[in-house]
């Protein structure tokens, strides 16, 4: 049996007996085909195209849909990277603290952590059921030397189990980092051997579904050599995957699909987003920097960047060892932590974000407000 191509695209055997088609044929074929193609092409031609910069109708009963809504709901600032409203001169201090705490007297630092639910604010309008450390997203800041001893006690006061992991510490997870019953309490230690900024949370499984609702903090180990006097702040990046309804309180809940699809509606600094550009962190020119910015997650990497600045010095995940000099950028991963250094060189307002600006436009910015000193 013969075989010959047809249309370029498989072998069509040539079977005995097959009609054979006259050239005069063909040739009346082809003059259908193309009377044909030409009848489609003047149909397609008389159908009016949308303009493809035009946004297209939200449907009924959804929220922020199209970005032609967020742009009304939420319009940038008369800045370079402006992704949210940018606080006056008058602002208000932001609802969470960013200022890194000092660190207290002696060498045995003694910390007690509640879980509770709590509904909490994480945008303008917007509140969410959280499982929360002491009652707030993140949880406390927490600072610390080189070398100290942490005693550490968990109280669970919900209804379910929870449990604690400290990156900084080096210890047993089979022995310490168990779960912890409703009513119940469990008390470990550990001495913070490495200097950096280190992410704590819970890590009850599903370890997601803890981190998303809000288990997680920083802990800052300084090193025994101090570092440089500067001013000093804690920024922890992460996720929230909002419910499409709310509970009779108005409050929204996990949505489990999002949070696996990746599909976040907020990324915000400290657990509400946008706070520091509506209400900018105030600094003074040419005045050392130190930013710790810890990567919750539970998802997304932080490509964190000061709009205007240049790092002079990062160490990347906390480490003392070989810091990055003079970048734009660093990536910060999902459970990890950096140390940015910088300086403003002139009075002015100095966005700061996660260069993933699809993230950016979702809460990861804030302001530092470069002030002369007075």
């Amino acid at each position: 049996m013969n075989q010959r191509l047809s249309l370029g695209m498989a072998l069509i055997p040539d079977y005995p007996g097959a009609a054979t088609i006259q050239p005069e044929q063909i040739m009346v074929n082809l003059l259908w085909v193309a009377a044909l193609l030409a009848f489609v092409f003047a149909c397609r031609s008389a159908i009016p195209v949308q303009d493809s910069r035009e946004a297209p109708p939200a449907s009924s009963g959804s929220a922020n849909t199209n970005a032609e809504t967020q742009v009304v709901d939420t319009p940038p600032a008369d800045v370079s990277h402006g992704e949210a409203r940018i606080g006056g001169p008058n602002a208000l201090p932001a609802p969470v603290e960013a200022r890194l705490p000092p660190i207290e007297p002696g060498r045995l630092r003694s910390i007690r952590f509640e879980v509770s639910h709590r509904t909490i604010d994480i945008a303008p309008g917007v509140t969410y059921a959280a499982w929360t450390f002491d009652g707030r997203i993140p949880g406390p800041a927490l600072h610390i030397r080189q070398g100290d001893t942490v005693a550490f006690t968990l109280v669970n006061r919900t209804n379910m189990p929870h449990s604690m992991d400290f990156h900084a510490a080096e210890i047993a997870p089979s022995k310490y980092y168990v779960n912890v019953l409703p009513g119940d309490s469990l008390h470990y230690r550990f001495v913070a051997r490495v200097p950096g900024a280190f992410m704590y949370h819970c890590g009850t499984a599903p370890t997601a579904m803890h981190i998303a609702n809000g288990m997680y903090g920083a802990l800052i180990v300084d090193p025994v050599t101090p570092r440089p006097r500067a001013k000093e702040f804690v920024l922890v990046q992460s996720e929230f995957y909002l419910s499409p309804k709310a509970d009779a309180s108005g409050a929204k809940s996990l949505d489990w699909s999002k949070l696996l699809g990746l599909v976040p509606d907020h990324i915000v600094f400290n657990g509400r987003a946008d706070q520091y550009a509506t209400h900018p962190l105030d600094v003074t020119p040419k005045e050392l920097l130190r930013l710790y910015v810890v990567n919750a997650g539970p998802n997304r990497i932080s490509s964190f960047h000061v709009v205007g600045g240049i790092f002079e010095r990062v160490f990347q995940d906390g480490s003392q060892a070989n810091p990055l000099i003079g970048v734009q950028t660093v990536n910060v991963p999902v459970g990890g932590g950096s140390i940015f250094e910088l300086r403003l060189r002139e009075p002015g307002d100095y966005p700061f974000v996660t260069h993933a600006f699809a993230d950016a436009t979702k809460g990861a910015v804030g302001v530092l407000r470069a002030l002369p000193a007075r």
